[in-house]
């Protein structure tokens, strides 16, 4: 799949005469000028050309060998053992059809995260070097092929599972002779961690001993991820002996997998280890492999424990599936956790696994301010993480947050997430000191806010409106409502801190407001719709999607109140029917496009995929705005969903409309797990609950969905003002205070 970056030029911006799906995975910079792929944007070079694993001849003994002779009563089983150099020779991969390279399916991959460490694995639990699978550190695949076989076979798959995070469980079953019935004589247990380790257990469920002969076959190509994900990574490299176990080295890197216990053999020719395993009646034996690269110890996930700048809150109440949620979704935010390299103290979120597990600013941003329920520190490290990238100089990009384009949909050219990132940073900085970021922490990120704040007022010039990308891209509805919730947050930080450009910032606020219900709204027989974006020249763009929920995002002020929206009350009503309708609900969530539209794609992640993130926003404007019923629907229809994935929300799935007995599709080039969908989790229960706090003034107010639509919801360990909050919402809708810190007032 060829994915070319868009160069950032008013030129570049296409027309809008004829809906032109863009690559959903194209990337270029919209702040400093050069390319910024993730990693999965490489153009495809052709399949990889696989060869057999025996690269270099020679093997020697690097641990006991097994017994010459058995002693009365141990059974071998029957059956020819495999040879050693056969079992680790690597299939050739087919010759690809004409036509673009599909990515690899991340779909039906179980995904171990514990950033840099990450372990892509299909449900069979061989890693046999195809596709995305192997074990990855720091975006470079350390192991891809690791092949189990006992007593010369390979034993059935019966279960896989994830476990944690960053850790896959994996069973599989093996019958030693064929008139012994059809119960397994003994069960594999594969433990797989996202770090580089696999424990690999044998019990033997029989009433007689065995010795097992068990081989490993091993092997790497040490290719970057983005070059496995386009089909570009190289044959297998050839292994030597170290230590108990093999190495593999490159220009790029090295590899090493040592074994405990030591193998009896290793074949370095046919990148094999072997073991001979004594086996008593109901015993179990193991071994474990651990990948690393040359001189690394083991990884040291960031968020474990008191290192991790997440509450662990729980939820309790009537509903069962509130809690597993929860949990899974903190799980995910803490192995997406990456620190910043120039400030190690700074944590940060990446974007998703397998494809982005880099810094996405405007992600960081927005999973950073839905899970300020969690408390301010992850908010603050992303912060001043991402205020080091901010643009310096003179020029019209001074005071951006760099970020690279993305793909709008079939009717909008790429946007900028510079543009998002930059408007989101003042938002987050203000929303942090209401949750309760210190004094000392907000006041040493005001210049960075204020720039951004400048940077806005500088696009906008003497116009109202703010385009994106800027200059000359179209006008998009989403901007406008990202910009001026920036606006009059920013404006209230400023004023709080006695800086000055806050009375500017609301009056171009006011103005906005004033002329935005003439130029953004689309008159029509069902009452109306906001307009997606204006043209250049000024046509209306007139699709339905989700982006329009951005409009109820209008942010938290002082006193627990929302600051004022972009549409009056009856233009407000008209959009929640909208977004609570069949054509944007799919009973599983929101859809980026409406399915009367004419380029609706289920599939498609800006048009007609459900986005967990911006159900997740609905969900909480509508809520806030007291539309209460159609948020409860959108906010049921995910928590539905969430089942049928394991409680792992992924960053989209299809917006096909549900049925009785149906589940959500899976897309499968979906994140999985996503910084975006985990926070989005966080986002929707704490919605129900409705905490809107003010640590500078003292206070802290209650807004919870009064309908109840999970019945009796408490949730603890959650954080204002820096301290232990804890909130109960009974199913007749009223809430109470449980835990709070000594002082903290409750608002009205």
């Amino acid at each position: 799949m060829s994915l070319s970056s868009l160069p950032d030029a008013p030129d570049d911006v296409p027309t809008f005469r004829a809906p032109v799906q863009p690559s959903p995975r194209t990337r270029g910079d919209d702040g400093d000028g050069t390319s910024r792929p993730d990693v999965r944007t490489p153009a495809a070079r052709g399949p990889a050309a696989r060869s057999p694993a025996a690269r270099t001849a020679g093997s020697r003994s690097v641990g006991p060998k097994g017994p010459g002779s058995l002693a009365s009563g141990i059974v071998r089983p029957s059956g020819p053992a495999r040879p050693g150099a056969a079992s680790a020779a690597a299939s050739q991969e087919p010759a690809p059809a004409s036509g673009p390279r599909e990515l690899p399916p991340a779909h039906t991959a179980l995904i171990c995260v514990a950033l840099p460490g990450l372990a892509i694995s299909t449900e069979q639990g061989q890693l046999n070097g195809r596709g995305l699978e192997g074990l990855y550190r720091a975006g470079r695949r350390m192991l891809s092929r690791c092949q189990v076989r006992v007593a010369g076979r390979e034993p059935l798959a019966v279960q896989a599972r994830m476990m944690t995070a960053d850790r896959a469980r994996f069973m599989a079953t093996l019958r030693l002779s064929a008139d012994a019935g059809p119960d397994p004589d003994v069960t594999v247990e594969r433990i797989r961690y996202a770090d580089g380790t696999e424990r690999i257990t044998l019990h033997n469920t029989t009433r007689r001993p065995l010795c097992l002969p068990v081989e490993v076959s091993l092997g790497t190509d040490l290719a970057e991820l983005g070059a496995v994900a386009s089909g570009g990574a190289g044959p297998e490299l050839p292994a030597t002996v170290h230590g108990s176990g093999l190495r593999w080295s490159c220009a790029n890197g090295h590899s090493t997998v040592s074994a405990h216990p030591p193998p009896a053999d290793a074949l370095a020719s046919a990148g094999l280890l072997r073991w001979e395993l004594q086996l008593p009646p109901g015993g179990s034996r193991s071994v474990e492999l651990r990948v690393r690269p040359d001189g690394t110890g083991p990884i040291r996930p960031v968020g474990r424990g008191a290192t991790s700048p997440l509450a662990q809150a729980r939820v309790a109440g009537d509903d069962p599936v509130a809690q597993p949620l929860l949990h899974t979704c903190l799980e995910d935010l803490e192995a997406l956790l990456l620190r910043d390299p120039r400030n190690p103290a700074d944590t940060h979120l990446a974007a998703g696994a397998p494809w982005r597990c880099g810094l996405s600013p405007a992600d960081a941003l927005v999973a950073a301010r839905m899970t300020l329920p969690l408390g301010t520190r992850l908010a603050a490290g992303t912060l001043r993480t991402l205020a080091r990238t901010q643009l310096a100089g003179r020029d019209a990009r001074s005071g951006m947050i760099p970020g690279p384009r993305r793909d709008a949909g079939p009717y909008l050219p790429p946007g900028c997430t510079g543009t998002e990132a930059t408007l989101l940073f003042p938002v987050l900085l203000a929303e942090a000191r209401r949750w309760g970021l210190p004094a000392q922490e907000t006041e040493a990120l005001l210049p960075a806010a204020e720039r951004c704040l400048r940077w806005l007022l500088d696009a906008v010039g003497r116009g109202v409106y703010l385009s994106d990308p800027h200059p000359g891209g179209p006008l998009r509805c989403e901007t406008q409502a990202q910009a001026h919730r920036a606006a009059l947050l920013g404006a209230d930080l400023l004023d709080a801190h006695g800086r000055p450009l806050g009375a500017e910032l609301r009056d171009w606020a006011r103005e906005l407001r004033s002329r935005f219900g003439a130029d953004f709204w689309v008159e029509d027989r069902g009452g109306g719709r906001p307009a997606a974006a204006r043209t250049p020249d000024g046509r209306l763009v007139p699709h339905l999607g989700a982006g329009a929920a951005h409009l109820l995002d209008t942010g938290l002020l002082g006193g627990g109140e929302q600051a004022p929206g972009l549409l009056d009350k009856v233009r407000t009503e008209q959009l929640a029917r909208l977004l609570g309708g069949p054509a944007m609900d799919s009973g599983w969530g929101l859809r980026s496009l409406g399915a009367k539209e004419t380029a609706y794609n289920p599939f498609g992640h800006r048009s007609g995929a459900v986005r967990v993130q911006e159900t997740a926003i609905a969900v909480a404007g509508l809520a806030a705005a007291g539309y209460e019923k159609e948020a409860s629907a959108l906010l049921r229809g995910v928590l539905a969903a969430s089942v049928s994935f394991g409680h792992r929300l992924p960053e989209m799935y299809a917006g096909e409309q549900r049925t009785a007995a149906g589940a959500p599709l899976p897309h499968p080039a979906a994140c999985r797990p996503a910084a975006t969908a985990a926070a989005a989790g966080v986002l929707l229960l704490t919605t129900l609950v409705g905490i809107r706090p003010d640590a500078p003034a003292g206070t802290v107010t209650l807004r919870p969905v009064r309908s109840a639509p999970l019945g009796e919801i408490g949730m603890t360990g959650l954080r204002v003002a820096g301290v232990p909050f804890a909130v109960r919402v009974s199913r007749l809708g009223l809430a109470m205070v449980e835990e709070a810190a000594d002082g903290l007032q409750l608002g009205v």
